[in-house]
C-alpha cells in the first residue's frame, strides 16, 4: 500500500507527461509524420560536438579514480573552481568555488535548496504561469506554494499583487527567466523592483527572504536580448542552473547552484546545501559530466533551429488570429485559447493530431503551451492542422 501523499501525487500526475504518452499512442495509429507533438520540452538539437570530444579525452587521459571516484558533496573542487571563474568573468561578479554546488540538474538543485532553507508551512512565492513541478518541490519539503499573477500583456510579474502576497511566512520567491512556458525574460526593471520590495519586507518582518532564479534556459535567447544576472540585484539570492537545455543534455542531469557570497548566514547555507545534497539521495552530481562541463564552459547549442521554428509558428498563428506573445527566450509559445476552457481546447486540437499542454498545468488557464524544440519539418507540416483548428472555432 503506497502512502496517501504519494497516491495523491499519482492521481494528479503531470499533464505534460500525459500528453507526451498520448502522442506516442497517436503516432502508432497515424504514423509519426501525421502527429504534431508540441507537449514536451525535450531538446531536439544535437549536443555540440565538443561534448563528445570532451568525453573521449576524459576517458582516454584521466585515471578512473579521477572520473568515477568519491568527491566532496558539492562536487569536484577543480570543476567548481572553473565554473566560479567562468561565472565571475562572464557576469562581472565575484564568486568562489565555495559558493558553487554541483547538482543533479535544476530539479535536484531546487530540492537541495528547498531542503536547506524551508521549514514546514513556510511560503514560497511563484508567478503564474510557472513550471508545474514547483508545486511538488515545495510540497516535498512541507512548504506552501503561493501563486501571484503576472501581467497578461507582458507576462512580467504583477508587482503590486506580489507585495500584497508577502507575509511573515514568506521564506523564498522563485522566478524562472527565460520563462517556461511564456519565453519571457524578466527585465532589469522587474528584478530591481522585486529586490526592493523584498528588502522592505525583510525589514518589516525581521528575517531574510530568499530570491531564487531557476535558469535552465539562460542561453536560449533570441534577437540579442540580455538576461539580467540576479546576483547584481539581490544579496539573499541563489541561481539554479542546468545544462539540460543549453547543451541538449536533459538525460545527464547536470547543473549547479550559485550562492551569493554575501547571502545571509552564508556558512550555514553552504553547509546545509552540502548535507542536503547527500541526504536527499543525490549524493553527488554525475561525476563524468562534471568533468565534461569543466572542459566545455562557454559552449552552446545551435539556436538557429529553435529560432526558425519560433518565427514560423509565431507568424502563422498570429496571422490566423490566435493571441501569441513572441518569445524572447526558451523554446515555448504561450498561446491564448479562443475559448475559456483550455483543457477542452487541447481536446479539440487533438482531433487534428495537435498535442498541446493546457495553461492550467502552469497555473494560468485560458492559454496553451507549445514546445517548439521539435523537427522543423514537423512544425511546417503542422501549419494546416492549426488552420483547421482555427476554422473549427471561426465557424461557430
Amino acid at each position: 500500500m503506497i502512502s496517501n501523499k504519494m497516491r495523491d501525487l499519482v492521481n494528479s500526475s503531470s499533464l505534460i507527461r500525459a500528453m507526451f504518452e498520448e502522442g506516442k499512442r497517436l503516432k502508432s495509429i497515424y504514423g509519426p509524420d501525421k502527429v504534431f507533438d508540441f507537449s514536451l520540452g525535450n531538446p531536439n538539437v544535437e549536443p555540440p560536438k565538443e561534448i563528445v570530444t570532451a568525453i573521449h579525452e576524459i576517458l582516454d587521459e584521466e585515471s578512473p579514480s579521477m572520473v568515477h571516484g568519491y568527491m566532496n558533496n558539492s562536487g569536484y573542487e577543480d570543476v567548481r573552481e572553473k565554473i566560479a571563474a567562468y561565472t565571475s568573468e562572464q557576469y562581472n561578479t565575484q564568486v568562489g568555488k565555495e559558493h558553487i554546488v554541483m547538482t543533479c540538474g535544476a530539479a535536484g538543485g531546487l530540492n537541495v535548496l528547498f531542503k536547506t532553507l524551508l521549514n514546514p508551512d513556510d511560503e514560497v512565492i511563484v508567478f503564474a504561469p510557472f513550471f508545474s513541478e514547483y508545486r511538488n518541490y515545495a510540497n516535498n519539503h512541507h512548504a506552501k506554494l503561493v501563486i501571484v499573477p503576472s501581467d497578461k500583456t507582458s507576462f512580467q510579474p504583477d508587482l503590486k499583487a506580489f507585495e500584497q502576497h508577502i507575509t511573515d511566512k514568506t521564506k523564498a520567491v522563485l522566478i524562472n527567466s527565460p520563462n517556461n512556458p511564456t519565453g519571457v525574460i524578466y527585465s532589469h526593471e522587474t528584478l530591481e523592483q522585486l529586490s526592493n520590495i523584498i528588502k522592505a519586507k525583510e525589514q518589516e518582518y525581521g528575517h531574510g527572504i530568499f530570491l531564487i532564479s531557476d535558469e535552465p534556459y539562460r542561453e536560449i535567447v533570441y534577437d540579442n536580448i540580455e538576461v539580467p544576472y540576479l546576483l547584481h540585484y539581490h544579496t539573499n539570492a541563489v541561481i539554479v542552473y542546468s545544462y539540460s537545455k543549453s547543451l541538449s543534455l536533459p538525460g545527464e542531469r547536470i547543473g549547479y547552484l550559485v550562492v551569493h557570497p554575501k547571502i545571509e548566514d552564508v556558512d550555514d547555507v553552504m553547509a546545509g546545501l552540502n548535507v542536503a545534497n547527500r541526504i536527499l539521495g543525490f549524493v553527488n552530481a554525475p561525476s563524468l559530466f562534471q568533468r565534461v562541463i569543466a572542459k566545455t564552459l562557454g559552449v552552446k547549442v545551435d539556436l538557429s533551429v529553435y529560432e526558425k521554428n519560433r518565427n514560423v509558428l509565431y507568424e502563422h498563428l498570429t496571422q490566423l488570429g490566435f493571441g501569441v506573445l513572441k518569445p524572447e527566450g526558451a523554446f515555448y509559445l504561450f498561446m491564448k485559447t479562443p475559448i475559456a476552457d483550455d483543457k477542452q481546447f487541447c481536446k479539440d486540437a487533438k482531433a487534428f493530431n495537435l498535442l498541446l499542454v493546457p495553461g492550467s498545468a502552469f497555473g494560468c488557464p485560458g492559454y496553451v503551451r507549445l514546445a517548439y524544440c521539435i523537427a522543423h519539418d514537423t512544425v511546417m507540416n503542422s501549419l494546416p492542422a492549426f488552420e483547421k483548428l482555427w476554422q473549427s472555432y471561426d465557424m461557430k
